[in-house]
């Protein structure tokens, strides 16, 4: 084992609260695994070790996020995220397929897979947006957490105006999906995309709003004004 996964192991363990541990457990319907850290804790953890690291090569970087992530603990999920993310401006094309086998692999609850998806993969998509198509492969995936990181990735591309075409193609896909998980997911999307395009989401879900399970619904329209989201709700 690498002596700086070691190092971060020990830290986390020092930093564990079994008080955060039983009241983080309390957000999920799933099992998950926890030291009980606080999120910005990790995040200085995270930091502090990746001071070690960043000289190395891209492809050992990942190979200890990947260790990381094997462990199957939250908080070491979240430090290989960032770890993924601090070296952005070195991804290739041929990282996506590290990124999807992280997401088919080890994400199993909405935490870890909305910081992936958020961060890294939506800074993937900003550079290489030909991979937009691969979000549509994985909205039509078995795996549940599959088909909300095809909704997440795009949060912050969303915020940016962009990829509206795509994000529209994306509900299509998701719009009947009977998991409240993906419905936030692909709601959530919408949400972010109608703060640069209000009109066009607002109109998609005028468009749809009687198939749209209500909680998608009320997730894409919730930062509309009053008088919108009146007529959207109404049956």
């Amino acid at each position: 084992m690498n002596k700086v996964i070691t190092e971060i192991r020990k830290e986390l363990k020092e930093n564990a609260d079994p008080g955060i541990k039983s009241t983080g457990e309390s957000f999920f319907k799933e099992k998950i695994k926890l030291y009980g850290i606080k999120t910005a804790v990790v995040g200085k953890i995270a930091k502090k070790y990746y001071a070690c690291i960043r000289d190395f090569e891209k492809a050992k970087i990942f190979n200890l996020c990947e260790e990381l992530w094997r462990s199957g603990y939250m908080e070491e999920s979240f430090i290989a995220c960032n770890w993924s993310y601090y070296i952005n401006k070195q991804y290739e094309p041929q990282d996506f397929k590290v990124f999807e086998r992280w997401v088919n692999c080890y994400v199993s609850n909405w935490a870890a897979c909305d910081t992936l998806c958020n961060h890294t993969i939506g800074a993937f998509l900003e550079i290489y947006p030909k991979y937009l198509a691969d979000l549509k492969r994985w909205a039509k995936s078995k795996n549940r957490w599959v088909r909300r990181a095809s909704a997440v990735s795009l949060i912050v591309p969303a915020r940016a105006g962009k990829f509206l075409k795509d994000i529209f193609e994306i509900a299509d896909i998701l719009l009947l999906d009977s998991d409240d998980l993906v419905q936030k997911g692909y709601g959530w999307m919408l949400k972010v995309a109608g703060q640069s395009h209000q009109t066009e989401v607002f109109k998609y879900v005028l468009k749809h709003k009687a198939e749209m399970p209500r909680t998608a619904l009320r997730y894409a329209i919730e930062k509309m004004p009053e008088e919108l989201r009146r007529r959207a709700m109404k049956k």
